[in-house]
């Protein structure tokens, strides 16, 4: 799984914003766009910090994240398992003028280990790419061993309430809803809010038929189902959560009785 991220960044990390680095592998620049708009608006509640919040970004890929919480006077550590995407991350916090208040690190999540703790840790659609149990629980557990005993884990995942299994490939697992609030409870979190992403079925409709439709058509059957869902993502998606294809979990620790 590592040398796929890494392959990828070298890819696509240093084409104009990363997006196809970090979001859909492949997809055109349109389709991208309508992920990050969504990701952002479902994020923008949990993410306005006061200056000098301590952020940890896991799976940081090129830093859009992490710069813009530096931006609002975060300090923040991202940490990728590609040393390409944290080269990016570097040289784009850089260029924003935030790298004084971003440090990147290279590590893998399942054997994170970073000194100190954090008000605030952040991972966009990482954990639905690590497909093994026993690496997935590891990873849980490390994020809940660095988060403060006031601080916040936000997480946006693909988590449909129902199973669906048909968009599932050898580097991404959808995994329902319950499964995560499952582990969650196993690893001392407690669920505070969960928001809706995109609840607009369109393109996941589209997704798995994708490979079978001929080239040539590929472009603009994703053009008409990124434009059928723009009325329903962008207006609703925080709100529809039951019908939500992803899900954003914002998590605190469970406090043990005094």
């Amino acid at each position: 799984m590592n040398s796929y991220w890494e392959r990828r960044a070298c890819r696509f990390a240093a084409e104009g914003e990363g997006l196809a680095a970090v979001c859909s592998y492949g997809m055109p620049q349109f389709y991208n766009r309508l992920i990050d708009w969504c990701q952002r608006l479902a994020l923008a509640r949990s993410l306005r910090v006061p200056p000098g919040t301590r952020v940890l970004d896991v799976g940081c890929g090129v830093g859009r994240w992490s710069c813009r919480l530096a931006a609002r006077g975060a300090r923040v550590t991202g940490v990728d398992v590609s040393a390409t995407m944290i080269e990016q991350a570097r040289r784009r916090a850089a260029a924003r003028g935030v790298a004084a208040r971003c440090r990147f690190l290279a590590q893998d999540l399942a054997s994170l280990e970073l000194v100190g703790r954090f008000d605030l840790i952040l991972g966009v659609t990482v954990l639905q790419h690590i497909l093994e149990p026993a690496a997935l629980r590891a990873s849980l557990e490390r994020l809940s061993s660095h988060l403060s005993a006031d601080g916040t884990l936000i997480l946006l995942e693909a988590a449909p309430a129902r199973r669906i299994t048909n968009c599932n490939s050898p580097v991404f697992e959808a995994r329902q809803r319950g499964e995560y609030l499952r582990l969650f409870r196993a690893c001392g979190l407690r669920v505070q809010r969960i928001g809706g992403v995109d609840p607009a079925p369109f393109r996941f409709w589209l997704l798995p038929h994708l490979p079978r439709i001929p080239r040539l058509l590929r472009t603009p059957a994703l053009a008409a189902v990124t434009l059928l869902s723009l009325p329903v993502d962008l207006p609703f998606g925080r709100l529809a959560v039951r019908h939500s294809w992803h899900a954003v979990f914002v998590l605190k620790p469970v406090r043990e009785p005094s």
